[in-house]
């Protein structure tokens, strides 16, 4: 009896709890409703789709925090990573991420640009030539890889990235849109809590 008193409990403290963590995760202060849903490329999966730029010190103190959450991706979610090109600098970076999936070697260099660029300082990459430059420790000539970031294919993902970018009416990166109706920003566990939510949210609401 009192062990099933202290789980009844139990659980009413951690319904209150949860629902407490819930309601903290209010529209217009933790997160943006999209006035116009975005229709998403894949119905029946919930999809969150963050957007970054190489450069963007906020976008690599969130990164670790998407990884982490990445290894616990629920089956009926649906994670698209999409550069913001939004001006001449960073459409160069979102260049290098499609010719890196082109050139079939983005999951190594992803994260390694991240970290030359903020935690070795090393600027100069986030330009086409130092991109080149880059993507020669896996095999790739400069040749090959400046083909391929100005290729139609590269240009075709582009535009489909500054049309996104638009539509969301963002004005800055990070940003982690969640099924087209809500865009998250941030920098820290707590951009993932509110993905989480807003993902239960969709969940619920099917």
């Amino acid at each position: 009896m009192k062990k099933f008193l202290f789980s009844s409990i139990a659980a009413a403290l951690f319904a209150v709890s949860g629902s407490s963590m819930a309601a903290q995760f209010a529209a217009g202060q933790d997160y943006t409703v999209v006035s116009n849903p975005v229709k998403i490329e894949k119905p029946g999966k919930i999809e969150v789709r963050e957007f970054f730029w190489y450069g963007c010190p906020h976008c690599y103190k969130l990164e670790p925090h998407m990884q982490t959450w990445l290894k616990k991706l629920p089956s009926d979610v649906r994670f698209v990573r999409t550069p913001a090109a939004m001006n001449p600098l960073w459409e160069e970076g979102a260049r290098a991420y499609y010719a890196s999936e082109v050139l079939g070697v983005r999951q190594k260099s992803h994260l390694q640009i991240f970290h030359d660029v903020h935690a070795r300082g090393k600027q100069t990459i986030l330009q086409q030539q130092g991109f080149a430059k880059f993507f020669t420790r896996y095999g790739i000539p400069e040749a090959k890889f400046n083909s391929t970031f100005k290729s139609f294919a590269v240009t075709s993902k582009i535009a489909q990235a500054k049309s996104l970018a638009q539509t969301y009416q963002l004005t800055g990166v990070p940003a982690v849109v969640v099924n087209g109706k809500y865009i998250v920003q941030g920098e820290d566990q707590k951009v993932v809590d509110v993905v989480n939510y807003l993902v239960e949210k969709e969940r619920k609401a099917k």
